[in-house]
């Protein structure tokens, strides 16, 4: 019996080692799925923080764009009223009235710098010019006048107005070919 005792206490000796291991290594194994897990919820928080950052980056150039932009129905409402205008000074600094024509140069110089302060800018397109479509629109085409004047344009027939870097009223032109 006490070679069985022995044998008994020896049995019992390498299963509690056993025991010991297997739990040792239980408790690496949550140990390591604990660190796995913390490194995952730190990549989920920086994923997180860097989209966040690209939100607040994005939502502050729509808002910075929206103030240059705010005034765009305005001014193309007044676009009219400028083309307008500009026909009848045209016209009035034909007259030989001085008066009359020294008050409506001054409106009309104050109406144009009240609207170039607030952002509008003249697309300067001329006669000669190549045509491009980005930046004008074609109304008809005729027969070129020269032959240096194919493809280009040839008349001006509305101005086009750009508020920034955003055209709000293309420039109508007439193209030779």
């Amino acid at each position: 019996m006490s070679q069985d005792n022995t044998e008994n206490i020896e049995k019992e000796s390498v299963e509690k080692e056993t025991v010991q291991e297997e739990n040792t290594s239980v408790q690496l194994t949550v140990e390591e799925q604990l660190q796995e897990d913390l490194a995952k919820e730190k990549d989920k928080f920086l994923r997180l923080f860097a989209e966040f950052e690209n939100f607040k980056k994005r939502t502050a150039k729509e808002r910075i764009d929206l103030f240059k932009t705010a005034n765009q129905e305005v001014l193309q409402s007044m676009l009219p009223v400028l083309d307008d205008f500009d026909r009848a000074w045209e016209q009035i600094s034909k007259s030989e009235d001085e008066a009359l024509v020294k008050g409506v140069e001054l409106i009309h110089e104050k109406l144009k710098t009240t609207l170039i302060s607030k952002g509008l800018e003249i697309v300067d397109i001329k006669a000669g010019d190549d045509f491009n479509a980005d930046f004008a629109e074609a109304i008809t085409q005729i027969p070129a006048p020269t032959e240096d004047l194919k493809g280009k344009i040839v008349d001006v027939i509305e101005k086009g107005y750009k508020l920034g870097d955003k055209i709000i009223r293309f420039p109508k032109v007439v193209i030779g070919n």
